[in-house]
């Protein structure tokens, strides 16, 4: 493994609650008691098939300081698999969100579209976006394929980061 893996806070590969990766100087954390998709959400299932998402601590790190949201969607609504649903802007960059699974949108956190640095302050509990209706769970990765996703991901990212993308 390189020196950008995925550990709880002791080093070790496995914890009960939480997995965390190292980006740079800071750590991310990572609740192993949700699902991950490969765009960056977390998802967790709040009743039966009804999932709540929102943005993982990987993304929130990356966009820095989020303080605007905006929803393409009002539920009830059927959204397909990447379909865009809404937009954020951060200290570091504006980008679009994207549905990461096909599902019927049954809710929209009004806290955070009121006030989006919930996002940065609480992002796996008072933070979260969206709730959806869905059985679309094969596109969704356990904790430790998304620890797995990231550590493929990184080096990308940081040549994003430093403005070297092409190279």
């Amino acid at each position: 493994m390189s020196d950008h893996g995925a550990t709880n806070p002791s080093g070790d590969n496995v914890s009960e609650e939480y997995f965390s990766f190292a980006m740079g100087e800071f750590t991310a954390e990572f609740p192993r008691d949700r699902l991950y998709a490969t765009n960056h959400m977390w998802a967790s299932e709040i009743a039966t098939g009804v999932w709540r998402f929102g943005l993982t601590a990987y993304a929130v790190r990356l966009l820095q300081d989020v303080y605007f949201l905006d929803w393409e969607v009002e539920p009830p609504a059927v959204i397909g698999l990447r379909e865009q649903i809404g937009s954020i802007e951060s200290k570091k960059a504006e980008s679009d969100l994207y549905s990461p699974v096909v599902g019927s949108l049954s809710m929209i956190n009004e806290r955070t579209l009121d006030d989006p640095s919930l996002i940065n302050a609480d992002t796996y509990r008072d933070g979260w976006l969206i709730e959806m209706a869905t059985t679309d769970l094969d596109r969704l990765l356990d904790p430790d394929a998304y620890a797995q996703h990231l550590i493929d991901a990184w080096q990308v990212a940081q040549r994003t980061i430093k403005g070297q993308a092409n190279h």
